[in-house]
């Protein structure tokens, strides 16, 4: 039995860091379909918050991912790339957390700087209650889809300085996640067959699991440039290039072999042991 997950918190209980106005949430399900069923698109997000979803007691590996819907930076598609990962990732045993991180970009500002805040400080919450979640402090990872794949990737990268003012005695613990999972990734290539520049890879970059189609065209070098990057970095990564499948398919059966990639995942997580 998958529990419940349990009620939304606030990231920044007294209003997040540039936030000037209190902008009121849309959802939206009238856009296209996905494997037949709709996709929840979440806008004009200023109050971004974590809801934690734990794993049952029964089958509680002690793991637990941290999932960043995508959505482009501008709208997040909030059920195919958040709620249903949870709950699947919940039957096999792993917590998870997500994030409703602030969309759309916010003018003037880098198209993952408001993001990262709400990610670092959903890092450092679910760190700080590892005890009473009753989850592995030291096994905690972040997950991606798209644009937020490429938010998940920052985190990996920039995790020795925080980005926002400290809010409250949570966030005097470490920021880097455990490991670091890359679904259809957006915007990790730059210029001239190199990464973008906000991904300081080095050494300390978490073990990192990519899975990408061929088929994706415009974002297939997104995956590829930032395998060879934690290539040459020796960190340990995983790219799983699969032949078809496009974007965007959440882990919806689409009637394409890259939707075995949950599966793949749970392999990799015992491979490198933070799963039993």
């Amino acid at each position: 039995m998958v529990m419940a997950q349990q009620a939304p918190v606030l990231l920044f209980p007294d209003g997040a860091p540039g936030e000037t106005r209190r902008l009121k949430e849309k959802e939206d399900l009238s856009g296209s379909k996905v494997a037949g069923c709709p996709v929840l698109r979440i806008s004009d997000v200023s109050e971004p918050t974590l809801t934690f979803y734990p794993a049952p007691a029964d089958n509680n590996s002690g793991a637990t991912i941290i999932v960043n819907p995508g959505g482009g930076y501008n709208i997040l598609a909030y059920n195919l790339e958040g709620t249903e990962i949870c709950k699947r990732f919940n039957s096999h045993g792993v917590n998870c957390v997500l994030v409703k991180y602030r969309v759309p970009r916010r003018e003037g500002l880098e198209k993952h700087q408001a993001p990262l805040q709400d990610l670092q400080r959903a890092i450092a919450y679910t760190r700080s209650h590892a005890k009473a979640w009753n989850i592995d402090p030291d096994r905690i990872g972040v997950m991606g889809f798209s644009a937020g794949a490429h938010l998940a990737a920052v985190a990996s990268n920039n995790f020795n300085e925080r980005t926002y003012p400290q809010v409250d005695g949570f966030d005097n613990v470490s920021l880097r996640p455990d490991f670091c999972v890359l679904i259809y990734p957006a915007y990790l290539d730059g210029e001239n067959f190199s990464i973008a520049p906000e991904l300081k890879v080095t050494g300390n970059t978490p073990p990192t699991f990519i899975v990408q189609t061929q088929d994706d065209h415009r974002l297939l070098n997104s995956s590829i440039f930032y395998y060879y990057a934690l290539k040459e970095a020796k960190v340990p990564v995983s790219m799983n290039l699969y032949p078809t499948g496009g974007h965007g398919y959440g882990l919806r059966n689409t009637g394409d072999w890259v939707n075995e990639w949950p599966y793949r995942v749970m392999s990799w997580l015992r491979e490198i042991k933070m799963v039993k």
